[in-house]
């Protein structure tokens, strides 16, 4: 389904959104751009237009607050994304998930696959899905190729809580919502989750909601 906005041309289309100060709105699930194809970044933008988009979306992650946000979900089928994770969680919570804190990066045309057959599951939650968790099973350990914001190679390794943010950012570069890997007898709206299912692991959960973990 084209959309208005599509005919217009892509630097065109970031300059108008860019017109208003960040942070910028958040689409939601329910908008098609999120469940599209991203285009490959191939330098359709300036270095001055990416550098202030990039910049943009760093505000938008740290205002909403997230740990990511594709450019999909303000509106752009572009494929970057942007992560950071100051991790400002238990000490319990960090060994259990392997939450350790993320610099911010910029991620360029990214690709994972997994390394190892290790499998993690945790409750997890979308900028673009607001109010809601549910629990995903995820590769533990994946390995993400691409590029950074200036053209540099990436290749880099990552487990536990950030191997869950490359891969949930890049999904939805793909047109894939985390609510399609999850497991939906567990979905939980924020509050039910704070109130049942604050434990640093899922395994309460499974028992209590019926589901498996792997």
């Amino acid at each position: 389904m084209e959309t208005p906005s599509d005919r217009v041309p892509l630097a065109e289309r970031i300059e108008q959104l860019l017109a208003e100060e960040a942070p910028l709105p958040i689409v939601a699930a329910g908008h098609p751009v999120l469940r599209r194809p991203t285009v490959p970044y191939d330098g359709q933008l300036d270095d001055a237009l990416l550098a202030r988009f990039v910049r943009a979306l760093r505000v938008t992650m740290r205002a909403a607050p997230g740990v990511g946000l594709a450019a999909p979900q303000v509106g752009v089928g572009l494929r970057i994304a942007v992560i950071e994770d100051p991790a400002p969680v238990p000490e319990e919570v960090r060994a259990a998930r392997g939450r350790e804190p993320q610099p911010f990066r910029v991620l360029v045309n990214p690709a994972y696959e997994a390394v190892g057959p290790e499998r993690a599951a945790f409750f997890e939650g979308c900028l673009s899905v607001p109010g809601y968790q549910a629990v995903v099973a995820r590769h533990a350990a994946v390995r993400l190729t691409g590029q950074d914001e200036h053209g540099q190679a990436r290749d880099e390794e990552f487990t536990g809580w950030p191997a869950r943010i490359v891969q949930h950012e890049t999904d939805h570069l793909d047109g894939t919502l985390y609510l399609d890997r999850a497991e939906l007898r567990s979905l939980s709206c924020n509050a039910a989750t704070a109130r049942y299912w604050g434990q640093p692991t899922a395994e309460e959960a499974a028992r209590a909601l019926g589901f498996d973990l792997p």
